[in-house]
């Protein structure tokens, strides 16, 4: 592995070139341990949605590039797929694209109100603070840090993916 620098961030390096010759946006990597198990997740994305054959083509187009860099000394599974509907925002761009839209939000710890669920419109980000306007037209703001998620509202017109 590339000294300095951790599994997620390698992968991205090698991912990226692959998922533009492939005209997709690499959306997301995660590695992440579910039990006694390990997997990569390559989230991909283009306009008009995912096919299975975009997933295919990337799978293939990493696990080469996977084995060469060998930046992974356990086993895993690798897992290439959508980020779908309810997609995760995680990345500064990912929020900046999708000013505008409606978002669910999940915080860590109950809101004053108690309720630890919110949906609202994404109306600003940045250097980690969401800004959003509430149903009733009040903004609100918080710290990305004090969240479970935010994800696009599953009835989200999702737009153009940015190239």
């Amino acid at each position: 592995m590339a000294k300095g620098l951790n599994t997620v961030a390698v992968v991205t390096q090698l991912a990226a070139p692959v998922a533009q010759a492939l005209s997709l946006v690499l959306w997301d990597v995660r590695f992440e341990k579910e039990g006694s198990s390990w997997f990569l997740r390559i989230f991909i994305d283009k306009d008009g949605g995912v096919t299975i054959d975009d997933c295919e083509n990337m799978s293939r187009g990493i696990d080469k590039l996977l084995d060469e860099a060998d930046p992974i000394e356990q086993s895993y599974f690798l897992e290439v797929s959508s980020p779908g509907l309810g997609r995760e925002l995680r990345k500064d761009w990912h929020f900046e694209r999708f000013l505008g839209r409606e978002v669910r939000v999940r915080f860590i710890r109950p809101l004053e109100d108690g309720s630890r669920d919110l949906t609202a419109r994404l109306t600003g980000f940045e250097k980690g603070a969401v800004t959003v306007e509430k149903q009733d037209s009040t903004p609100f703001s918080f710290e990305l840090k004090d969240t479970a998620f935010v994800k696009l509202n599953d009835d989200a017109d999702l737009g153009e993916i940015p190239d």
